[in-house]
């Protein structure tokens, strides 16, 4: 007797820009065969999960819909006992099966194929083996994408200068060209662009290098730019550049015009590469992350011929390329990637008192320092005072410092402390929320139990199915907002937990001078800590926030 075939499935699929195909017809077809596959078994589709820009390369727990499927595996009351793929290459990348199947294994579900013809075996030898060719395949054809998608731009570049798109370069502004070359781009209405000089700042580049050539150093030309109240380059597009202050010129800004070939009339392509990194070193499942890095000079792709009008001539630039690498400060050289050999416990946390600009870290003879070096960077045309250098040494701070958080845990203020913590804490939301959702979430489980039995005594699959969809969604909308209400009220300690924890600690001072780098800069940061160094007296200023939530640093272009 042969068992039963699943009548409900979940489907998979997805698509992503590599793929070169539209999203929406993509997700027909993979629809379609999948159909195709179940319908003479009895079966239909229930619910779909269809990853749209997720490269086929991450792996399903980093993928959005993915995820959300593996999550429903968990739960007994899904709704459905089998998924089916619409294309195994575009669901799996390399090893990817052999990690994902074990979880379907594991909760019961079948996995349905086209290219199998129905259920995968996990004990099947064959079909472990066919899937792992379409991994295979998969990572291949990716790869065969990634190379003819660089050499079509690497060609585009050298033969024809084509604008590939970007942030047009200070001086520059783009223009239309008109409809796309690419007939199915230009039926989707895009444009082909092209640089043409902007009238404001097409001089200013002009000055810069004309200024260069005689003699003025890059300190000199930012100064002059500012002190003629000539924007910056972040100050005069602040739409893209809402992270930088914009306040004025800096030697870095002045260095990377000199150094850009494009104001010589020709475009430039692959001055940067995207790099696959390890996202987790311990964890190698978890896939790879793309990372920016700089390419050589004998590796960027010049056009052979003036695309667009030039600001410079050749000659002009080529000498101002020889003068920077006399001085070391040109682009012929490979940029060295630089790694913290030490984690600086204040990271991100030390503030100038002169300028309120965060102080960088930097290691001297052993020994972690902060230092603030923005008169040398910037020019203010002495608008703003400001010492030359303002270094502060981290082990002068981190003694004092610790000693005056322990004082909060002393005797005669442990109470205050007692109640500042406690108060500090979100408070508790109100169940009525939750209630509801877990009240929808168990009728909805009666619906579908109904449903099944009247599956089983023969109603109609397609009217019945409609209504197991309809319920199904509604249970999941209830379980978000469930989920949500959870997350939102987390778990308040006690006065007396707070007391326990507080004294299983011992002594503060000494479990923070003892404790590891890393983690003490996380206490740091989850206290709120922000120090303020002023120069002139050398004392620093620190104040933390208790009640303030804590995310995940971030910063652009890397450290700041």
């Amino acid at each position: 007797m042969t068992t039963p075939q699943p009548k409900l499935f979940a489907f998979y699929g997805r698509v992503s820009t590599e793929d070169n195909q539209d999203p929406e017809s993509s997700r027909s077809w993979q629809l379609t065969r999948a159909t195709t596959l179940i319908q003479p078994h009895g079966g239909s589709i229930v619910t779909e999960y269809f990853d749209v820009g997720q490269s086929r390369s991450l792996p399903w727990q980093r993928r959005t819909q993915a995820n959300q499927l593996l999550a429903a595996l968990r739960n007994p009351l899904r709704g459905f006992p089998a998924v089916v793929v619409g294309e195994p290459h575009r669901a799996f990348y390399g090893n990817q099966f052999g990690l994902t199947v074990p979880l379907f294994a594991h909760y019961g579900v079948e996995l349905w194929v086209p290219e199998i013809g129905g259920p995968i075996d996990p004990d099947n030898e064959a079909h472990e083996l066919v899937m792992s060719v379409f991994g295979g395949m998969s990572k291949g054809e990716r790869n065969r994408i990634k190379l003819r998608v660089r050499t079509a731009m690497a060609a585009q570049t050298l033969l024809e200068g084509r604008y590939l798109g970007g942030r047009p370069p200070y001086g520059y502004t783009l223009r239309d060209l008109g409809p796309h070359p690419n007939p199915a781009k230009a039926a989707d209405g895009k444009r082909l662009k092209g640089l043409t000089p902007d009238q404001e700042t097409a001089p200013i580049v002009r000055r810069i290098f004309a200024e260069f050539l005689a003699g003025i150093g890059l300190f000199a030309i930012a100064e002059g730019l500012t002190a003629n109240h000539v924007p910056c380059p972040s100050a005069h597009d602040r739409a893209r550049n809402p992270h930088r202050s914009g306040i004025a010129w800096s030697k870095s800004a002045v260095r990377v015009i000199l150094t850009n070939p494009r104001y010589t009339g020709r475009q430039v392509w692959n001055k940067q590469r995207t790099d696959e990194v390890l996202l987790d070193v311990d964890d190698v499942a978890m896939g790879h992350t793309g990372v920016m890095r700089w390419n050589t000079r004998d590796k960027w792709v010049v056009s052979k011929e003036i695309t667009h009008e030039p600001l410079i001539d050749d000659a002009t630039f080529e000498q101002v390329q020889a003068i920077l690498q006399r001085r070391g400060w040109g682009t012929g050289g490979q940029h060295v990637r630089q790694r913290t050999r030490n984690p600086y416990v204040f990271r991100g946390m030390i503030y100038c008192a002169a300028c309120d600009r965060r102080m960088q870290g930097q290691y001297n003879h052993g020994d972690a320092y902060y230092r603030c070096r923005f008169p040398q960077e910037y020019a203010l045309a002495n608008q703003v005072p400001h010492p030359r250098n303002v270094y502060l040494r981290e082990d002068a701070l981190t003694d004092p410092l610790d000693t005056w958080l322990a004082s909060a845990f002393a005797p005669h203020r442990i109470e205050l402390t007692l109640t500042a913590l406690a108060d500090a804490q979100p408070l508790n939301l109100s169940p009525a929320p939750a209630t509801a959702a877990q009240t929808i979430i168990n009728e909805c489980d009666a619906k579908l139990e109904r449903y099944r039995a009247a599956l089983d005594a023969g109603a109609d699959p397609a009217v019945v199915t409609g209504w197991i969809a309809q319920t199904q969604t509604e249970r999941a909308r209830a379980e978000a907002e469930l989920d949500a209400n959870a997350g939102n009220s987390p778990h308040r300690m006690s006065r007396a937990e707070i007391r326990d924890l507080v004294t299983a600690l011992g002594d503060i001072a000494a479990a923070l001078r003892d404790a590891d780098p890393a983690d003490k800069a996380e206490v740091y940061r989850q206290l709120g800590l922000r120090l303020t160094y002023l120069p002139e007296t050398q004392t620093v200023r620190a104040s933390v926030d208790l009640s303030a939530h804590r995310g995940v640093m971030v910063c652009v272009r890397g450290g700041t």
